[in-house]
């Protein structure tokens, strides 16, 4: 297995420049922050403390909303947590959905122990396995800069791991930490302000 080279925060910023009005679901802690750090913007929905749940968010709005491309960023251990989800989207067969997984190999939120993904676990090679139309490791700057077209124009749902290395970023919040405001943001960006709940 080759070393990780990929900067976290260069992967998340250069996969979001060409979003156009995609909407982007972003996993609990780091790649929230690396979105972030990107650059503020209402059609994200950053998940400050659902873990698990970001393939399940980025599902939903890809149902309710085929006209519109979805992506989902999110890190290794949130996936872990939430891996189920793979199957669920994968049978769901939105050709839509796009998942991408940041994978340093550790839990950075609860003190950088070693993840599965971290000990072999192949995310990518589930997720195939779970009926996804493609997936992809990603470990080199020509494969990303291919995967970045392809998770906004390829037929999905579309998974890649992307291999990044460990080391530490600052913290860039969203504009509020308040969950409500975050939701109603977003809702009003994809549907116009006062839309019903």
């Amino acid at each position: 297995m080759p070393a990780a080279t990929l900067n976290r925060r260069a992967v998340t910023a250069q996969l979001l420049r060409k979003r156009d009005n995609a909407l982007v679901v972003t996993g609990l802690g780091s790649t929230t922050y690396d979105a972030c750090a990107a650059g503020d913007h209402p059609l994200t929905f950053p998940l400050l403390g659902a873990m698990g749940s970001a393939v399940m968010i980025g599902l939903g709005l890809a149902k309710a909303r085929p006209d519109r491309r979805v992506l989902v960023i999110t890190g290794d251990g949130e996936m872990l947590m939430g891996l189920g989800s793979l199957a669920t989207a994968g049978v769901s067969r939105p050709q839509n959905l796009a998942v991408v997984v940041i994978d340093n190999g550790l839990y950075a939120e609860t003190g950088m122990q070693r993840a599965h993904t971290g000990h072999g676990v192949d995310l990518a090679t589930i997720a195939k396995g779970a009926c996804f139309a493609s997936a992809a490791v990603i470990w080199t700057q020509p494969e990303l800069d291919a995967l970045e077209d392809r998770i906004y124009s390829v037929a999905g749902p579309v998974f890649a791991t992307i291999k990044v290395t460990a080391e530490p970023t600052p913290i860039a919040l969203p504009p509020s930490l308040d969950g409500t405001y975050l939701r109603t943001r977003f809702r009003d960006a994809l549907l116009g302000p006062g839309a019903p709940d």
